[in-house]
C-alpha cells in the first residue's frame, strides 16, 4: 500500500514539481489548499485535496491525519511588515505540529522548507555557511525563517523532524532568477559593489525535490538540518555568460550601483509598499539581502550523510531553464 505524504504550498514554484516527483515515487500525495492557493493548477495534479487554512485546526488536522510524512513548503517571502512574515513563516509551523500530535503522533516525518537566508550570509565563500554555524539572519525574512525552525526545533523528541535550507533556486516555472535572464536578453546586468566579489549558492528546482524527498526518507536525518545547494558558489559574470549565450547576446553591459544606493532604494521601496499595502520588489529587507557579499553555503553535510549532491551542471541547467521560458513566450 502507497504511504502518504502531505505537501503545504503545492501549488507554487517549487511545490508543482515536487508533487510531480512524489507520484512519480508512488507516494500518494494529498495538498493543503488555502484560500490563496491556485486551484487550477491543483486540478491540473489530479491528487487528494484538504481545504483548509493555518487558522483553521481542524482543517490542519484533517489534512495531516494517517499522512506518513509532511512536507512544509508554504511560506512567505515577500511581506509589507514583519507581522506578515511571522504569519506566514513561524505560525504555519506550529499550528501543523500541533495538528499532528493531536491526530497522526505517529507520523514517520516533519520535513521543513527553511531557507539559507535563516542560517545569513558567509564570512567567505569556501566553504561558506555550514549547519555548524551559529545563525545570523540578516533580514526579517530571514529572522521569521530562523524562528520557524525553532518552533520545529521544540517538537523534536515528540515527533521526527528533519530541515532543509535551500539557497536561491531556478528552474522552469521560477520568477524571480527569471528576471535576471530577462536583464541579460536586454544587454545588461545589475551589480551590487563592485560586483565582482559576490558569490552565491544556486539550485536547480529538480536537484532540490529530490534532496527534500531524500532528506525526508532517511533515518539518518531526523533532528537534523541539511543545506541543499550547489557544489560552489557561483558569480553573477559566469552565471550570465552561461545566459547570454544560450539567449545569443554578445554583449553584457554591467551596472554597478553602489550598495548605499540600494539601501536607499529598498528604504523606498517600503514606504511605497507600506503606503499602497503590496510589497514592492525593492525594500529594505531584500535591500539588505542584495548588499551581502557571500550568500553561499556548503553542500558537505548532505553529500555525507545523505549522499545527496546536486547533479545538474549550471550550464546544462541554464540552458534548458531558458529554453523552457521560451517554449512558454516569457523570453
Amino acid at each position: 500500500m502507497a504511504l502518504t505524504v502531505l505537501v503545504t504550498g503545492a501549488t507554487g514554484f517549487i511545490g508543482t514539481l515536487l508533487v510531480d516527483y512524489l507520484v512519480g515515487r508512488g507516494y500518494n500525495v494529498r495538498v493543503l489548499l488555502r484560500p490563496e492557493s491556485d486551484r487550477q493548477k491543483a486540478s491540473a495534479m489530479q491528487v487528494e485535496a484538504v481545504h483548509g487554512s493555518y487558522d483553521d485546526p481542524s482543517s490542519l488536522r484533517e489534512a495531516v491525519a494517517g499522512v506518513r510524512m509532511v512536507i512544509h513548503l508554504a511560506g512567505v517571502t515577500k511581506s509589507v511588515d514583519e507581522r506578515g512574515y511571522y504569519d506566514g513563516n513561524v505560525l504555519p509551523v506550529r499550528s501543523l505540529l500541533e495538528a499532528i500530535l493531536a491526530v497522526n503522533p505517529e507520523l514517520g516525518r516533519f520535513v521543513l522548507v527553511s531557507s539559507l537566508a535563516a542560517a545569513g550570509p558567509a564570512d567567505n565563500p569556501d566553504p561558506g555557511v555550514t549547519e555548524a554555524d551559529e545563525p545570523a539572519p540578516v533580514s526579517v525574512y530571514g529572522r521569521s525563517k530562523l524562528e520557524g525552525e525553532t518552533v520545529s526545533g521544540s517538537f523534536m523528541g515528540r515527533l521526527p523532524v528533519t530541515i532543509v535550507r535551500p539557497p536561491a533556486v531556478y528552474g522552469p516555472g521560477d520568477r524571480d532568477v527569471f528576471r535576471f535572464f530577462k536583464m541579460v536578453k536586454g544587454g545588461v546586468m545589475l551589480a551590487a559593489g563592485d560586483g565582482r566579489k559576490q558569490r552565491f549558492s544556486l539550485i536547480h528546482v529538480s536537484d532540490l525535490v529530490r534532496g527534500m524527498v531524500m532528506a525526508g526518507e532517511s533515518p539518518a536525518a531526523v533532528g537534523e538540518t541539511y543545506f541543499l545547494t550547489s557544489p560552489e558558489g557561483y558569480s553573477w559574470d559566469r552565471v550570465a555568460s552561461i545566459a547570454s549565450d544560450a539567449l545569443g547576446v554578445r554583449n553584457v553591459r554591467r551596472i554597478l550601483l553602489p550598495k548605499p544606493l540600494i539601501r536607499a532604494a529598498g528604504f523606498a521601496g517600503g514606504i511605497a509598499g507600506r503606503l499602497t499595502g503590496r510589497p514592492s520588489l525593492l525594500n529594505p529587507d531584500k535591500a539588505s539581502e542584495m548588499v551581502q557579499d557571500y550568500w553561499v553555503c556548503s553542500p558537505r553535510k548532505a553529500a555525507r550523510n545523505l549522499g545527496f549532491t546536486a547533479d545538474i551542471a549550471l550550464e546544462k541547467g541554464i540552458q534548458d531553464t531558458i529554453a523552457w521560458y521560451r517554449k512558454q513566450g516569457w523570453l
